[in-house]
């Protein structure tokens, strides 16, 4: 990677419900991640031969998602630059009562109690920097119980799946569908010591997936865009044993009444929620199980 210039693009989101949508469509473009500061989404390319051209390709692939005219700049970083940025403001960081999500390269300063997660991102989505990675992790701390079989769909670096293992779950399936991520969150699994619990696959997360684990889970964590989960809700049900714990993020407020409601067409009633930001988490439990 020595000498290698990186293009980092800056794609300034026209409102918070664009936002979501904006991170999609630089993903699906082929960006690997994208990291959110404010209303801008950042996001890295390599090996840029006519940036302005990418940039004009970009605009035009996210207009379908956005449907909306996106703002974008850009400008050249140096691989160590590249490095520097993506490290800058990573540190450990404490979540709920008793993680703490750390980097490699910074010391926890764990108390005995604690659990530590160490997750080297390289860009993948779940690094504890985001509100919906917290919230999942604060729903999960005392929820996930000693013996749980545990489905992590989207998992990105696998930080819920890990923290699932960490937990007491027996086995977390993690399932992720961006092949860049894959590589990153198998390291991120053997650097926590999780290996035998955390069994990760590649593959497009459909309802095919699920129907052919029919009462196989305690707990189902999605951590994915709202326009995902609604189609897998029902899929949910039909995976979780019966009392079985399903947790949802990666929703904003305002989409908050409308999960409900899909939710309880699923056969879900909401019983707790999560609220950082504009980001809106919750479990849930299937209907008349306590």
């Amino acid at each position: 990677m020595s000498g290698k210039r990186w293009m980092r693009v800056l794609a300034q989101s026209p409102s918070p419900e664009h936002t979501d949508l904006l991170v999609e469509g630089l993903i699906a473009y082929g960006a690997g991640a994208a990291e959110q500061q404010g209303s801008t989404v950042i996001t890295y390319v390599a090996d840029v031969d006519d940036p302005e051209r990418t940039v004009a390709e970009i605009q035009a692939f996210l207009h379908p998602f956005t449907e909306a005219d996106v703002s974008l700049s850009w400008d050249w970083l140096e691989d160590e630059d590249w490095t520097r940025e993506w490290r800058r403001g990573l540190g450990a960081r404490r979540v709920g009562d008793h993680f703490i999500i750390t980097p490699t390269w910074v010391d926890a300063n764990a108390d005995a109690d604690d659990i530590v997660i160490t997750i080297d991102p390289k860009m993948a989505f779940g690094t504890g920097e985001h509100a919906t990675t917290r919230g999942m992790l604060r729903l999960m701390e005392h929820r996930i119980n000693q013996g749980d079989i545990v489905l992590d769909v989207g998992a990105g670096s696998a930080i819920l799946a890990i923290a699932a293992a960490k937990l007491g779950a027996v086995r977390a399936d993690a399932v992720e569908s961006d092949p860049d991520a894959i590589e990153n969150a198998q390291e991120n699994i053997d650097r926590n010591d999780v290996s035998k619990q955390v069994v990760l696959s590649c593959e497009l997360v459909n309802v095919p997936f699920l129907q052919v684990r029919s009462d196989h889970y305690d707990v189902i964590v999605a951590n994915v865009l709202s326009g995902v989960l609604k189609p897998l809700l029902t899929a949910f049900a039909h995976s979780l044993r019966p009392h079985g714990l399903l947790l949802l993020s990666g929703i904003l407020r305002d989409e908050a009444d409308e999960m409900i409601a899909a939710a309880a067409a699923a056969g879900f009633d909401v019983v707790a929620e999560d609220r950082e930001e504009e980001w809106w988490s919750c479990l849930c439990r299937q209907c008349g199980q306590s």
